[in-house]
């Protein structure tokens, strides 16, 4: 059985940081392509970043390029998503999902099979 589970999510100030983990079980994540993707309260969810399975190739949103940084640990089998100088506008609830090939765009949710619970990032004054 397949289990995504994302950690380090809280209540941050503007300009502070937070790494999130996403541990997966009952799959290999340095097989698959791991995206982040958020959704903030009455909007779609949207693409944060990917890391590809083959080279490690990043993408990232243009809305957090130079603030987010995706990395894997194939060894614990876990993928982080560090995030500095946070914003207001960052606030959202962090997924992370999987699957083992991406055709139409990293940023499609529909592209992956398999997605976590989800962990609440808040940033605020």
């Amino acid at each position: 059985q397949v289990q995504l589970v994302e950690s380090g999510g809280g209540l941050v100030q503007p300009g502070g940081s937070l790494r999130l983990s996403c541990a997966a079980s009952g799959i290999t994540l340095d097989y698959y392509v791991i995206g982040w993707f958020r959704q903030a309260p009455g909007k779609e969810r949207e693409g944060v970043s990917c890391i590809s399975s083959s080279d490690g190739s990043t993408y990232y949103a243009d809305s957090v390029k130079g603030r987010f940084t995706i990395s894997r640990d194939n060894a614990k089998n876990t993928v982080y998503l560090q995030m500095n100088s946070l914003k207001p506008e960052d606030t959202a609830v962090y997924y992370c999902a999987a699957d083992l090939f991406i055709y139409a765009g990293w940023d499609h949710t529909d592209e992956y099979d398999y997605w976590g619970q989800g962990t609440q990032v808040t940033v605020s004054s």
